[in-house]
């Protein structure tokens, strides 16, 4: 049997995914020396601390705390800036795919539109929802007119080549979606081990100071193990941050995706029921 032949998909904006990832190339380092600038000049300020001594005094308040967990934390509180900046660029992109409208609204409205052979209709729909879930309705309901115009293919070729380019159109579309959060997973196990990373560097120089000396320094040794326990709590609160967003996007770009497969399951049953009603 002859394969139906398929029109070319109008590709997504390259300049779309480029720019996507120059946001991350510039996103990471950015987050990098904002941390470090945070953790010299506004929690090592000398006002944090008793006398203004940030070497010898003790912290007076939850910045000077923070301070005294040593040179790991600028890292981890980088990773937490990483984690909001990078929730932030997804939201706004995932938003933007969506489209103006509520997304199961649009999909109703599609399918309703579908079951009266509105086609025009369902198109000025997809113009005004905008997005990428639209973009890939509207690719398949091009289709969906073309291959009603086209009298030299069977109706299974027909119905193949509508599903195949909702396929080729999500395929384009979907990726841009998934861009960035490799970062947010990443920052799942990052933080965890940057923070075990800073306890064990904590509790080498709490023992190092039980070793050096007969009678425990307890000043000294109280200010290791708070090291330790400060970059674990930064650590975990990273991580634990980075699992709710990620599952939270991981969710949202499911959803459209099922929208584009409920609507696109839609378009190819009514073309295939109209035609077989006219046999």
């Amino acid at each position: 049997m002859a394969t139906a032949p398929t029109k070319p998909t109008t590709p997504v904006k390259k300049e779309s995914s480029s720019a996507t990832g120059m946001f991350a190339v510039l996103a990471i380092p950015i987050c990098l020396i904002v941390g470090i600038i945070i953790f010299i000049f506004i929690l090592g300020n000398p006002s944090h601390y008793a006398g203004g001594d940030v070497e010898r005094g003790a912290p007076q308040d939850i910045f000077g705390t923070v301070h005294k967990g040593g040179p790991i934390v600028p890292v981890i509180m980088s990773f937490v800036l990483m984690v909001i900046v990078f929730s932030i660029e997804r939201a706004i992109v995932i938003g933007k795919a969506a489209g103006t409208g509520n997304v199961d609204a649009f999909v109703r409205k599609i399918t309703s539109l579908l079951n009266a052979g509105n086609i025009d209709a369902a198109v000025a729909e997809c113009d005004k929802q905008k997005g990428s879930v639209a973009n890939v309705i509207k690719s398949g309901l091009k289709k969906y007119r073309e291959m009603e115009a086209d009298d030299t293919l069977t109706i299974d070729q027909k119905t193949l080549a509508i599903q195949k380019d909702i396929e080729e159109a999500t395929s384009l579309e979907m990726p841009m979606l998934e861009q960035n959060l490799t970062i947010i997973a990443t920052l799942v196990s990052i933080g965890t081990l940057s923070g075990l990373l800073g306890t064990v560097v904590g509790m080498i120089g709490a023992f190092a100071t039980l070793s050096a000396s007969g009678a425990p320094d307890t000043s000294q040794l109280s200010a290791n193990i708070s090291e330790a326990l400060i970059n674990t709590a930064l650590g975990i609160t990273t991580s634990a941050s980075s699992i709710v967003l990620y599952n939270y996007f991981t969710s949202k770009i499911d959803k459209l995706t099922y929208a584009i497969d409920e609507t696109g399951f839609s378009i190819v049953q009514t073309f295939a029921a109209s035609h077989a009603a006219r046999r």
